[in-house]
């Protein structure tokens, strides 16, 4: 990559990392030897040297990447829900409540991920994130949207087989 198409600023650079010299010292090569893969002069790194580069770019890239499709999901594209379990709900009097197995892929729209994320970041309990995952799944599959099974209330999750975002 040259110069002129590097971001200022941008985790990965050089820059980012303060100058060729400290990122030479991470990766155990000389600084020369940064300066010559950033201009493009050297195009393939030694086997050694080249996984602490993958190392490095996946130690910087990764949370950004997370950070991102967390926003994502949390803003306008919800996040898919896949598992097995045993579902049981209240239903009025005269239905099945009985709890059954069921395999299930629903998407959940953006409000039901930044739940999730906010229970998380607050630290909350594995109950506590799998009732936000029970009350989407009741809205968006059991009821729905509303138009369907209206009386239906309190879907629980349990004997989980996995349960997958």
């Amino acid at each position: 990559m040259t110069r002129e198409h590097e971001e200022p600023g941008r985790p990965g650079t050089a820059q980012h990392l303060g100058s060729a010299k400290a990122v030479a010292r991470e990766l155990g090569v000389t600084a020369d030897s940064v300066n010559r893969y950033r201009r493009g002069a050297r195009k393939h790194a030694r086997a050694d040297v080249a996984a602490k580069i993958d190392d490095a770019v996946r130690t910087r890239w990764q949370p950004q990447v997370r950070k991102r499709r967390q926003r994502q999901a949390a803003t306008t594209g919800g996040i898919t829900v896949e598992t097995r379990a045993r579902f049981g709900y209240t239903a009025p009097v005269g239905t099945t409540d009985d709890g059954r197995f069921r395999r299930l892929t629903v998407h959940l729209p953006a409000t039901y991920a930044q739940r999730l994320f906010d229970a998380r970041d607050a630290g909350a309990s594995e109950g506590e994130m799998r009732g936000i995952v029970a009350d989407g799944l009741k809205d968006v599959y059991f009821q729905d949207g509303g138009s369907r099974a209206t009386g239906l209330s309190d879907v629980e999750i349990n004997d989980i087989d996995y349960l997958d975002f």
